[in-house]
Formats: structure tokens, sequence, C-alpha cells
């Protein structure tokens, strides 16, 4: 299992997985489907489906010219706001792409058509989180609460295993990670993370451990975070750290 990723609008990335066991790809949230497709077209494999991540338009904008492009896609999503889709999924709902296990997971918070998709093989666990999880931060809550993205990030991601690799939707880390460092400054993980992450072009993957560790929407239950919040609930303290991000 591997995973190209394939930078598109002005900071946007969609993913062509590669299941070599099955010989086949799949493609996530490919915006400019010229793109994706030239990656797909090297790779000389059969190319059947699409996961789309929420409704966006720099998400799903590409479905409907995909499609026409490659007839007979599968186009998988979660609401009937996803152009072109043929099968809606529910929360945790499995199924099977060639050699690939894969589970639905409906992460409201930044829209109420949110889909993570958790991937596995025999030996490797990841998941594309679209705009719910960013690398040090989340989406903006445009159709949900702070208790909905707290039950996405801390009641669902949160619990899959620590290694699984997490593939985001945009390259915004250098902020977030600026942001992170604001509300959390002693953090030696995170001062870590940022050294790194300032010398790469493509941060992604990030995995689940290391979010857990450095993402300040994740760690809501820390002191340091509470403190710069000032506040104690979890849920209040992503809900006051997130607006504070707004205006950052």
């Amino acid at each position: 299992m591997k995973v190209i990723p394939v930078p598109c609008l002005s900071d946007n990335y969609a993913y062509v997985l590669i299941d070599e066991k099955a010989n086949q790809v799949v493609a996530i949230d490919p915006v400019e489907p010229a793109k994706v497709l030239s990656v797909i077209k090297d790779l000389n494999m059969p190319f059947h489906t699409v996961l789309t991540t929420h409704h966006h338009a720099d998400h799903s904008g590409g479905n409907t010219q995909i499609t026409t492009m490659v007839p007979g896609l599968e186009m998988y999503g979660g609401d009937s706001r996803i152009p072109q889709m043929t099968r809606q999924l529910k929360d945790g709902e499995e199924f099977t792409l060639g050699s690939l296990r894969v589970r639905a997971m409906q992460t409201f918070g930044h829209t109420t058509s949110s889909i993570c998709y958790y991937v596995q093989d025999k030996d490797e666990r990841l998941v594309f989180t679209g705009d719910t999880l960013f690398v040090g931060g989340c989406g903006r809550l445009f159709e949900g609460t702070p208790k909905d993205m707290h039950e996405s990030l801390n009641g669902k991601l949160a619990k899959l295993p620590g290694d699984t690799k997490v593939y985001a939707g945009h390259e915004y880390t250098a902020s977030n990670l600026r942001f992170a460092l604001s509300v959390d400054p002693d953090n030696a993980a995170l001062q870590r993370k940022a050294e790194l992450c300032a010398k790469l072009a493509c941060t992604m993957p990030s995995t689940i451990a290391e979010e857990l560790a450095t993402n300040p929407f994740m760690r809501v239950d820390q002191p340091a975070l509470q403190q710069a919040a000032g506040r104690t609930d979890p849920v209040e303290v992503l809900g006051e750290i997130r607006r504070m991000k707004d205006k950052f």
C-alpha cells in the first residue's frame, strides 16, 4: 500500500492510493482530475473508485469531470451533496477495495458530510482526514459545534492505532504549528515537529501518535491548553482555541 500526494489548487492535496497486491488504484478528492489522472496513467493500473471526504468544492469539485473522463467510476461519499455519488456511506461502515479494508468514519464539525477513510492492509494503517484533522490543526466549524469536532478528533480519530498515517486535505502545517506553539509553547514534541516540518515541502503523512503529542485540538485535556483557553472542560477548550485560531 502506497500513497502519492497530488498538489492541487493553491494548497490542496488529492491522493492516489496504490493497492499493489490487487494491482489497482483509488483516488481521494481528485479536485483537479487531469493532474490525478496523469499520475494514474503513469502507474498503468486499473482505476475504478473515488473516495470523497466532504462536499466542499475544493474537495468534490472534480467529481463530475473525472466521471466524464473515466466513465463508470464508483463514487463514495457521506451525503447527497457529493457530486456523482454512487454509494452513500454510514458511520462505521466497512468495505473492501481490492486487498484493502476501509472503514468510513463520520466526522462532524467542519461539515456534516465529512467522512474520514481508515484504510488497512496486513502491514499498515492510514487515514484520509479531509478537512477534519490537519497536521497540527483541525478544520473550521462551518456546520458543526465544538462538541462535534471534539467527538470526531478525540472520540474517534484519537482511538486509531498510534502508527496510523494521517493524510490531510490541505498543506496548512506551517500556520497550524505557529498557532500551536502560541498556545502550547513548552511542548518539546511540538517544538521538534515544527523544526522538522519547516524543512519539508509536503508534511504528509503525520501519524495519530504525533498528532496526539502536538496538535492542540487533540490535547484539550492538557493543562497548558486549558490555561491558554481559560477553561477546563475539553469541549469548551476546543471551542475557544478554535476561535483563537480563526483570528490568528
